[in-house]
């Protein structure tokens, strides 16, 4: 796996690409010189768990013929104050609509972020707290 970075202006701005050629805003603090051009590296790590356990969620509940009508996650980090400012406790709350049966979620929503995602592995043996939680409405 690789990907491309290739700075943008004067400042911190870059653009970001990987396997798909798909590209993405990245930019710095104010502090360092950032523009507001582009997402935070910080809160990229947080998508990238998002993403990674959603996508197995996902995954899971569709083999289990669960239907699944909307779908959002919202991932809340907690982040030491000495440099580096890493978390230290990370938060995973997905929202379902749709007929799904809560029990079957919650199995899917634990295979999905403590089994399948390689991100939560790699935060994990950082020594990051992560917990999640399910609202299916």
């Amino acid at each position: 796996m690789k990907v491309q970075l290739n700075r943008l202006n004067d400042a911190v701005h870059f653009e970001a690409s990987g396997m798909e050629n798909i590209k993405v805003q990245i930019d710095g603090s104010k502090e360092i010189g950032g523009q507001g051009l582009g997402v935070r590296p910080m809160e990229l790590v947080l998508m990238a768990l998002g993403s990674c356990s959603s996508l197995d969620l996902i995954s899971i509940l569709k083999k289990q013929r669960q239907e699944i009508s909307d779908f959002s996650v919202e991932v809340d980090g907690q982040r030491r104050d000495e440099v580096p400012s890493i978390f230290t406790k990370i938060h995973i709350l997905f929202r379902l609509k749709g007929k799904i049966d809560e029990a079957k979620c919650a199995k899917a929503a634990e295979l999905a972020v403590k089994k399948y995602c390689s991100v939560h592995d790699m935060l994990v043996a950082g020594g990051v707290e992560i917990t999640y939680s399910f609202e299916i409405s």
